[in-house]
């Protein structure tokens, strides 16, 4: 693992790519800065979720600012892995999209490690097509019906004569997860999840957040569903509970306000309440100089 500190834009370049180790570090030939007399020093690990990763690379590339000998290494391969990585006991702090399971809870139990929940940030999850595509907003029926493969063309829906191509995160991801229960399933129509209804078979599974959006931008006929932070070029569609409601876009003001349906926390988890290193680390990231940061990232500062 390199010692030196990367640069924001090469940071960022590296959060977007799916499960890039990001090597985070304080190097004291190259940074620009003074130790500020703190005496704070130590390395620790961020893994877990892809979607949170641009979040977590600013807050540690700042904090590595103020504090030039900590090092913090953050990895993206999804929440699921991170959940389990913390349960096994190879990471001090994991990053998650989506909430951790009861399952998970009695496993980590069974391992002596007692999750603890931190809600670091608010997201608004957009979904996103072609800006070529005529579609402007979609209902979360509609949405499922395109998701679980009940429809297949984007007339049947309002749109071309065109197969719809559906583009999804891949099963380890707490976006995957996420996407599932609340859309495909609606859950957000009824509180209760219809467990009958699963992906399509012609759903692609893709490995990254950014490669989701890369590909509905090259291809007329796709559609995704990526965070805030990963929209770029992509068109934003309005989502509509019903047919009879406004359809909402994902923005900082309608995530916060709750008009937005499609929103989830942000989250790290610690095993108990985290202490020492990784406790001043998260306090950083939760005070107001961590929050105003948030936004940098395209998600939604907390409060």
């Amino acid at each position: 693992m390199t010692t030196c500190i990367w640069k924001r834009s090469s940071l960022m370049a590296l959060a977007l790519s799916a499960g890039l180790l990001l090597a985070l570090a304080g190097c004291t030939t190259t940074h620009a800065n003074t130790d500020n007399g703190d005496g704070l020093s130590g390395v620790f690990d961020i893994t877990g979720s892809n979607t949170v990763t641009p979040l977590s690379t600013i807050w540690a590339e700042a904090f590595m600012d103020k504090h030039p000998n900590v090092n913090i290494a953050i990895s993206g391969p999804g929440s699921g892995a991170g959940i389990a990585a913390l349960i096994d006991g190879t990471t001090e702090l994991c990053q998650s999209s989506r909430l951790i399971r009861s399952s998970e809870i009695d496993q980590a139990k069974e391992q002596g490690v007692d999750p603890h929940e931190i809600v670091v940030a608010m997201d608004g999850l957009a979904v996103v097509v072609n800006p070529a595509n005529p579609i402007s907003e979609l209902t979360i029926e509609q949405l499922s019906a395109i998701y679980s493969g009940k429809v297949t063309n984007w007339k049947d829906v309002g749109g071309n004569d065109a197969t719809i191509v559906v583009l999804s995160r891949d099963t380890n991801s707490g976006t995957h997860v996420f996407f599932k229960e609340q859309i495909v399933q609606m859950r957000l129509l009824s509180d209760k999840a219809d467990t009958s209804l699963e992906y399509g078979p012609n759903v692609q599974m893709l490995p990254s957040t950014s490669a989701g959006v890369t590909e509905t931008m090259q291809n007329a006929n796709a559609i995704f569903y990526p965070g805030l932070g990963y929209v770029e070029e992509a068109k934003l569609i309005g989502v509509k509970k019903t047919a009879n409601d406004p359809a909402v876009k994902p923005t900082a003001a309608t995530v916060a306000d709750g008009s937005y349906a499609v929103a989830r926390p942000l989250l790290y988890y610690t095993n108990g309440q985290p202490t020492g290193l990784i406790k001043e680390y998260i306090d950083f990231c939760l005070s107001a100089e961590g929050q105003a940061l948030v936004p940098d990232s395209g998600y939604v500062p907390i409060g």
